[in-house]
């Protein structure tokens, strides 16, 4: 393997970048419209996933001090990519005053 390879890294990554993976990745569901902020994943060079962090979607959850990670869409075969993700957005949403963050997975 060379410099980097096999290795996961968060990068940084704008909300255009990360709507235009979701809309190539996703398996269920389109890009959401906008976002706060995003985060990348990248293994190397490639980026192999995004998270889009917003506003909740459910109006009695948007109290300010809470966000939603709208949407995570991770290239098959990288199974730590979500949880960094996560934990990326969780830290971020903590450095930016947030008390609160949620998100739903399909059991499917």
């Amino acid at each position: 393997m060379g410099a980097g390879e096999g290795q996961l890294n968060i990068v940084p990554c704008s909300i255009s970048e990360a709507r235009a993976f979701v809309t190539a990745h996703h398996r269920h569901h389109p890009a959401p419209v906008g976002g706060l902020w995003a985060h990348g994943v990248a293994e190397g060079e490639e980026m192999i996933g995004v998270a889009i962090v917003g506003r909740p979607v459910a109006r009695h959850l948007d109290d300010g001090w809470t966000v939603e990670v709208t949407r995570v869409a991770v290239l098959d075969g990288h199974p730590n990519a979500c949880s960094m993700l996560y934990g990326a957005a969780w830290r971020t949403a903590r450095c930016k005053g947030y008390r609160r963050a949620i998100t739903y997975t399909l059991q499917s």
